[in-house]
């Protein structure tokens, strides 16, 4: 298996974790009142969300990239 396949399952693990972790942020009972009062989440929750994503779609193409 080569170096950036498994960067790439690392930082696809990662990103899903990160994710989840922004999902259970978005159903806290704070964060439910700053996102009705705002209309948003918190920076925290969306840094979470994003970097995730984020992390978890670059992570997907070094595993598939051949």
């Amino acid at each position: 298996m080569s170096t950036n396949r498994i960067l790439g399952v690392a930082l696809l693990i990662l990103g899903v974790v990160l994710v989840l972790f922004g999902l259970n942020a978005t159903e806290a009972p704070a964060e439910e009142i700053t996102e009705a009062f705002t209309g948003r989440y918190s920076d925290r929750t969306m840094w979470y969300l994003v970097g995730g994503a984020v992390s978890a779609v670059v992570g997907l193409a070094l595993t598939l990239k051949k």
